[in-house]
């Protein structure tokens, strides 16, 4: 974490990457899964609830997922041409 100075005496930022939850929809790169994200957002002209479905590429450095897992990941530095993500913890392994 990151320390601010303020007037008042010194104050801890919380980290400011995103997470976010997905699950596992291939595995077959090395060192590299694909994560589908879905968010659901209400439509701003229609109000109406929308799906929207995001694919991730996240780096797994052991390639210990499997295709089903759902995992918790985070945004980092870039580390290849598409991954900006990494595992965080795995939430639940496929059956």
């Amino acid at each position: 974490m990151t320390d601010i100075t303020t007037s008042s005496g010194t104050e801890k930022r919380p980290n400011k990457r995103r997470v976010r939850e997905g699950k596992v929809i291939s595995n077959a790169m090395d060192k590299t899964a694909v994560i589908e994200t879905t968010d659901r957002v209400r439509h701003y002209r229609y109000k109406k609830i929308v799906t929207r479905r995001g694919r991730l590429y996240v780096h797994d450095p052991h390639n210990d997922l499997a295709v089903g897992d759902r995992v918790r990941i985070q945004e980092t530095r870039p580390l290849s041409k598409l991954k900006r993500w990494r595992i965080l913890e795995v939430v639940e392994r496929a059956r």
